[in-house]
């Protein structure tokens, strides 16, 4: 294992996130399981100390373990690869399109998608002329039921899902706008789902409405919205159509193919 240099002074903790790594790198090079003690001469680390730590790796499910005394990766890294590859598709689509529908606005284009409770801020188009006050940094994070994209996922779940959502979070409010009420959190996904988009008035900050749209894969499966942002008195329903159909360019370039639309009786 790779020695430290004269005079530096690791602390432990990164003493053991360097040990995990080399670990997880002598499970990579193999496709098979690898045994505790191959693993312990490659890595230059005592059995007890790789047993260790191969052990915290596996309760995690970074690691599993196919019978006693081997190991191989697990499946949450497969999970959080996953993860990462459809973040940077979706950002990769959506980088242009939100460009152009920014330079038609002026106001700020939100990317975002949902993790857990949150939804978390991937990508953002904004220029300081627009005057807003706040803008969601990326990587920023937000409940789902105070933000006009959150909505959109709520009420793309079933509702025993929604209910266990509330019971769990309690609906706490940012604002005397937000929702913190079950039976009015069910009305307003009750609309989202009618008329594919969500809207948030005011509820996560004083000031600030969005309105936003969905994007959906090539499995027709939500996973981001796009949103707009503006000052309160500023927001221009206008703009809906131009939102809706940045977000459907999006969802295409994805793969999504729209289901046909039935013919009025």
């Amino acid at each position: 294992m790779r020695k430290s240099e004269p005079g530096a002074h690791a602390t432990p903790t990164i003493q053991v996130i360097e040990r995990m790594f080399a670990l997880i790198d002598v499970l990579a090079s193999r496709e098979e399981a690898v045994s505790l003690k191959e693993i312990s001469e490659k890595t230059g680390l005592h059995p007890s100390t790789t047993h260790r730590i191969l052990n915290d790796l596996a309760s995690g499910r970074f690691v599993d373990r196919p019978e006693a005394g081997s190991y191989r990766l697990g499946m949450r890294l497969l999970e959080l690869g996953n993860l990462v590859k459809q973040r940077l598709n979706v950002r990769d689509a959506a980088l242009g399109p939100m460009r152009e529908l920014h330079k038609l606005i002026q106001q700020p284009v939100n990317l975002s998608m949902r993790q857990g409770d949150e939804i978390v801020y991937i990508e953002r188009a904004y220029s300081e002329r627009s005057g807003m006050q706040v803008v969601r940094a990326i990587g920023g994070r937000a409940p789902l039921h105070l933000t006009s994209t959150g909505k959109l996922f709520l009420a793309a779940d079933e509702p025993q899902r929604v209910r266990a959502y509330a019971a769990r979070t309690g609906l706490p409010g940012h604002t005397k706008n937000s929702i913190t009420q079950l039976p009015v959190l069910e009305r307003e996904l009750s609309r989202a789902r009618q008329y594919g988009i969500a809207r948030d008035n005011e509820e996560l900050e004083l000031g600030v409405r969005c309105m936003a749209a969905g994007i959906y894969d090539d499995q027709n499966k939500l996973v981001a919205g796009l949103s707009i942002s503006a000052p309160a008195d500023r927001l221009d329903e206008g703009w809906l159509t131009k939102l809706q159909a940045t977000a459907a360019e999006i969802s295409d370039a994805l793969g999504h193919k729209p289901a046909p639309q039935r013919a009025a009786a």
